[in-house]
Order: C-alpha cells, then sequence, then structure tokens
C-alpha cells in the first residue's frame, strides 16, 4: 500500500497520543502541524520528528503535498478545517465531539459528501478492547435477544486538572463523554428509536452539566446510559474503564472492573479478563482509552487506503450527534424525544 502524507492540525493534550498512535501503524507519516501557538507545534515536531511546523493553516494547506488531515483541535474549530481540507479535496479525519452543534455537524457531513471527500471521524472509544469482546459476547448469541442493557461511565476521577477548559463549556459531559458512551450504545445495542434524558451539575464552579442519564429505546431493548464526572467518593475508582451489564432472555453478561467479562447463562457463569494492550507512550491513568486509538486509526487508514468502510465515517458519527443533541433538547423540555 501507498504510504499516506498527513498533516495534524493541533497540538494540545490528545495531539501527542494520536501521533504516538500512528506511528504503531505502518502506512501513514505526518508530515507537517499547525497550531496557532507555533512553540506547541515546534515541541511537538521535534519529539516526533516531523519536519514541517505552521501557524497558518492555510499556509500549510498551500505549501505541503497531502493525503488527508487529521483535525484534533477544539470543536469550535473544527467546521472551518473541515472545509478548508474538503475544498482542496484532501480527506479529513476529525476528532470527537464532530461539531459544536448539530446543524454544523450536518453540514460538515453535506459539505463533504458534495465534493466527494472523505470524512471520517476518530471515536476510539468502541475500539477499546474489552468492549470489543462484550461485542463479541453480544453477537454469538450465548444470552439470546438483550432486552435491556446499562452503561456506566462514573467517575470521581479529577477530570478538570488535566483538562480545565471542561470547566468553561456551556454543554459538557454529554458533548464529551456522551458523545463516546452514545456511540457504544448504538455499537452494542443497535439505532434508538426514542430517547428521555435528565441532567445535573454537581460542581458549581463550572458552566456546564457534569451528570446526564439518558434513556435509550432501541427496537428490542431499552438501555440506560449513566455518565457523571461529580468527583464524588466511590468504594473503587475505575476511571477511565465503562462498565456494562446486558439482559438477555438466555442469560447476562457484564463488564466489571479491571477488564473481566462474565457471561451467566443456564450451564452456569464464564468470566473472562480482557486487558488492553500496553503501550510505552500510554498515560496509565488512560491506558485503556489509549490503546483503543491504535485499532480505530487503523480502521480508518484502510479506509483510506481504499480497503473496507471504517466504522465511524462522519455519516455514521452524526447519528450518534444528533442523539447528543437530542438528549439536551429531551433534558431542557422533560419529555421523550422520538428519533
Amino acid at each position: 500500500m501507498k504510504e499516506l502524507r498527513f498533516a495534524l492540525f493541533g497540538a494540545g493534550f490528545w495531539s501527542s497520543y494520536q501521533l504516538a498512535g500512528w506511528r504503531e501503524i505502518p502506512g501513514a507519516r505526518c508530515v507537517a502541524i499547525y497550531n496557532r501557538t507555533r512553540a506547541k507545534a515546534e515541541k511537538l515536531a521535534e519529539e516526533f520528528d516531523v519536519p514541517a511546523v505552521y501557524d497558518d493553516p492555510a499556509e500549510l494547506l498551500a505549501k505541503e503535498e497531502l493525503d488527508f488531515v487529521d483535525i484534533v483541535t477544539d470543536v469550535d474549530s473544527h467546521v472551518r478545517f473541515t472545509k478548508m481540507a474538503a475544498e482542496r479535496g484532501l480527506a479529513v479525519i476529525c476528532q470527537k465531539p464532530l461539531a459544536p452543534t448539530l446543524a454544523e455537524a450536518e453540514e460538515m457531513v453535506r459539505f463533504c459528501e458534495e465534493r466527494g471527500v472523505t470524512l471520517l471521524v476518530n471515536e476510539n472509544w468502541r475500539w477499546q478492547t474489552p468492549i470489543r469482546e462484550f461485542k463479541k459476547v453480544l453477537d454469538l448469541g450465548q444470552i439470546g435477544q438483550v432486552f435491556r442493557g446499562r452503561i456506566d461511565m462514573i467517575s470521581g476521577f479529577p477530570v478538570f486538572i488535566n483538562q480545565p477548559f471542561f470547566k468553561d463549556l456551556e454543554q459538557f459531559i454529554l458533548t464529551d463523554l456522551g458523545s463516546h458512551i452514545l456511540d457504544v450504545a448504538r455499537f452494542l445495542f443497535g439505532e434508538p428509536t426514542r430517547l428521555y434524558c435528565q441532567t445535573q451539575q454537581v460542581h458549581r464552579d463550572i458552566k456546564g452539566e457534569d451528570v446526564a442519564t439518558v434513556m435509550l429505546q432501541t427496537e428490542t431493548a431499552t438501555v440506560v446510559c449513566e455518565l457523571a464526572y461529580a468527583e464524588n467518593f466511590v468504594e473503587r475508582e475505575y476511571f477511565p474503564q465503562t462498565l456494562i451489564f446486558a439482559e438477555g432472555a438466555k442469560g447476562s453478561a457484564e463488564l466489571t472492573g479491571d477488564y473481566w467479562i462474565r457471561t451467566t447463562t443456564s450451564e452456569g457463569t464464564f468470566a473472562k479478563r480482557h486487558a488492553p494492550p500496553r503501550y510505552p507512550w500510554a498515560d496509565p491513568a488512560y491506558d485503556v482509552v489509549h490503546s483503543s486509538i491504535v485499532p480505530c486509526q487503523k480502521d480508518l487508514l484502510r479506509h483510506l487506503q481504499g480497503g473496507q468502510s471504517a466504522e465511524t465515517t462522519g455519516a455514521d458519527n452524526l447519528k450518534t450527534v444528533r442523539l447528543v443533541f437530542r438528549s439536551y433538547d429531551s433534558a431542557a423540555s422533560g419529555d421523550t424525544v422520538r428519533l
């Protein structure tokens, strides 16, 4: 396969992990980094041996020979940078959340489709090793038709310390964590037909919501997604692990802390641990999340190289974006929302 050349837009918190993930995969090479603060781009470029640095995105796109761009900037800039790349016929990989509003996310997808440009989303949460293994359990049908599920991401982890900008977001946990968890709900249990949501704010020094509960109804199952960054005390802290429980007609399956999956049927309980791979560049506090960057990027690169379609295309991720913003609608009105 031809090696694809790309530019990274952004040199913030996640950018180094993004580049480290790409370095694990043959077939893609970062040739330029853009960041509005040039010094941050220069530091990242030196660390990863990237030859070119820019503080002007238009200049980068004009001078560099690229196959795609990887956008890891703040969400408010996603639309602008996606359109700049698409106008040049470049494929785009964009970080989640796709856009700050549903209308802008829809515009991004439409803009790229009209120009025949590929838009992919770096939605890595569903690529976590234990979540992929949980999906296999459901697909094997051992517990029968699933009629109820629960996905929990409830943490006392001080998330505002390493990402203080979260405090200033008018919409917080649903756009940030909800983008991941609602995508996992779709991945595991299918497309919802209606939803109901309630939000709360526990921290008083932030602008947005830090707790949310979303109930989804699919064709066959009721799924409850519980999200919290309340920083309250829990007996065991599993951050950033996602805990999942599914009830089926023939049994149940549970993804518990420390990556154990327990499947219970009339034959008894079978338990197996599915730990994620370890990478030296991954932050131990985010190990299961950072390791999922690699299989996600492999899937995106395969798409760009002409292989099978990626799971998280712009069009597919738009379905998750709609769930996020319809959840806000439900929380504001107190009503169930039909999808």
